[in-house]
């Protein structure tokens, strides 16, 4: 048979899940908040803790990190919206098989 390895990263198959990076509660209840800056593009890889985008608050800059390590698929708020506690930002797409568990 043919081997597969793991090395292709661009082909997300079904070991593949998308996590969503949602706006935390910052204990800023009346204030406006807004998303000021994707700091990556769409379809770009990034690494858990990465910062992925900025946002905006009574001029407070807050930096929202990659919830996970994967494939930034898209970004579902556009820049200068007003967002919400729980609002989704975006959605990643992670691979499984990262782990090394075979389920």
């Amino acid at each position: 048979g043919t081997a597969v390895s793991g090395q292709g990263r661009n082909d997300a198959g079904s070991a593949a899940t998308v996590v969503r990076l949602t706006v935390p509660d910052l204990g800023l209840a009346g204030t406006t908040l807004s998303l000021s800056l994707w700091l990556v593009p769409e379809g770009s890889e990034v690494v858990e803790g990465d910062r992925v985008v900025e946002l905006l608050a009574a001029g407070v800059t807050i930096y929202l990190a990659a919830p996970a390590s994967g494939l930034f698929a898209r970004a579902l708020v556009d820049e200068d919206d007003v967002v919400f506690p729980g609002a989704v930002l975006a959605e990643f797409v992670v691979a499984l098989d990262a782990g090394g568990r075979d389920e």
